[in-house]
């Protein structure tokens, strides 16, 4: 069975994790403080999670969820993600990250940061438009009226088919918005964000978008 590394036991990561489970994934989750403070997550999580270090989940996962604040995106492992899917759920909050002048300025996006961090792997954002407690438990079968869906974004095909098909599998329809460059769209103070919406509804509300 595939394994999914979860760099980052916050809300998006456990409820990332959450949802994996369900389907049969197992999870190496860690986070900033290291495997030995994970004991309530594990147990919330159940025998298929695994705690580690960021440098193990990012080795043992054959993709893996970064869902740190992105304050932090520097810390996240860079060679043992070589040549892996990296899936990338974060927003940009100044109150929390303090103010970031290229973004401050949409010279660029926080996936295209943390590409240019992991220059050997292959980022799709995702996840990043959603309430966290929804993950694990807004999701529908394939083919259900009004299904939800979840824009994604990235700079390679073959690595964004991978995440709509784990999209599908968690109950999402997925909705590919184009390059990293275009990920803006769906990020914070943007119509679609934290908007429950189906595919054609989803693709309308990222077309206004205005930056």
């Amino acid at each position: 069975m595939t394994t999914i590394g979860i760099i980052g036991a916050g809300n998006i990561g456990r409820n990332v994790a959450k949802a994996a489970i369900a389907k049969g994934y197992d999870v190496v989750m860690s986070n900033s403080r290291g495997p030995e403070t994970l004991g309530g997550v594990i147990d919330e999580l159940g025998a298929k999670a695994t705690p580690s270090t960021a440098e193990g989940a990012a080795e043992a996962g054959d993709f893996v969820v970064v869902a740190v604040p992105l304050i932090n995106y520097l810390q996240v492992p860079v060679e043992p993600l070589a040549g892996k899917l990296v899936i990338d759920t974060n927003n940009y909050y100044f109150e929390r990250d303090g103010h970031i002048e290229a973004l401050d300025n949409n010279q660029t996006t926080t996936a295209q940061m943390l590409q240019e961090h992991l220059p050997d792997s292959k980022v799709v954002k995702a996840f990043n438009n959603i309430q966290a407690a929804d993950i694990p438990a807004d999701g529908t079968p394939a083919g259900t009226d009004n299904r939800r869906a979840l824009p994604i974004a990235g700079n390679d095909n073959d690595s964004k088919a991978r995440v709509i098909a784990l999209l599908d599998e968690f109950g999402y329809d997925g909705v590919d918005i184009g390059p990293l460059e275009d990920s803006w769209s769906v990020e914070r103070d943007r119509p679609a964000y934290g908007v429950r919406a189906n595919a054609d509804e989803l693709r309308d509300l990222v077309a206004k978008a205005v930056r």
